[in-house]
């Protein structure tokens, strides 16, 4: 049987984290979160100072990290440079970090190498917002997962809620966050959040979890041979 390289792209508060581990999980392949990754250069980056339009420094930052995703009883971690960092990057201000370092072309072209590495032997259900139209053109099968704004903000809102408590997060606030990374996604001019030409595109505002995954599923077994 192949060994399939699979795409899930799409904004924030789609579903897609969920949706890319269950299916990686019923599949019996790898996950990997590219979103991770740059929230992981992001959290370098705020650690090191970096100012907005200094990319020799934010090169430098790069070319002296390392990324990796380990399973763990608790679900995958992601460690750089050897250690955790799962939970430091969970945070509304990485995430903002994150939007705006992805359109540094620097960081696209560092995390294009990782990405690259990591789900060269296939069998692997990779994540992102570029990862089918600029990362894996050429992948095996591509989902575009949306649902509509509300649903999105009700969803990170959810997530953020159970990460962090109730009492640190407002709704109007994620709300807020949510329109402006979809504005900065889409808009940036170097790899912009875009549905591939050849995606399969999924609308989850009125779907479960487990109905998307078994979409999924039904797409991807109707090519595998």
């Amino acid at each position: 049987m192949k060994r399939l390289l699979i795409t899930v792209d799409g904004p924030s508060g789609a579903g897609k984290t969920t949706v890319s581990r269950l299916l990686a999980q019923r599949l019996g392949y790898r996950y990997i979160d590219t979103g991770a990754l740059y929230r992981g250069v992001a959290l370098a980056a705020s650690r090191k100072k970096w100012a907005a339009d200094d990319d020799s420094k934010l090169a430098d930052i790069c070319s002296k990290l390392t990324f990796e995703f380990r399973e763990s009883p608790n679900g995958q971690r992601l460690y750089m440079n050897g250690i955790d960092i799962t939970e430091q990057i969970r945070t509304p201000e990485i995430s903002m970090l994150a939007s705006d370092i992805s359109a540094r072309r620097c960081v696209r072209q560092f995390l294009l190498k990782v990405q690259k590495k990591m789900a060269k032997d296939g069998a692997v259900v990779v994540e992102g917002r570029d990862i089918g139209t600029v990362v894996f053109p050429n992948a095996d099968m591509k989902f575009y997962l949306d649902a509509d704004h509300d649903t999105r903000v009700l969803r990170r809102y959810k997530e953020l809620a159970a990460r962090m408590g109730r009492t640190h997060i407002r709704l109007d606030e994620v709300a807020k966050a949510v329109t402006e990374r979809d504005e900065r996604d889409s808009s940036r001019s170097l790899a912009p959040l875009k549905p591939a030409r050849d995606a399969i595109r999924i609308d989850s505002t009125l779907m479960e979890i487990e109905e998307v995954v078994d979409l999924m599923h039904r797409y991807i077994a109707g090519i595998v041979k």
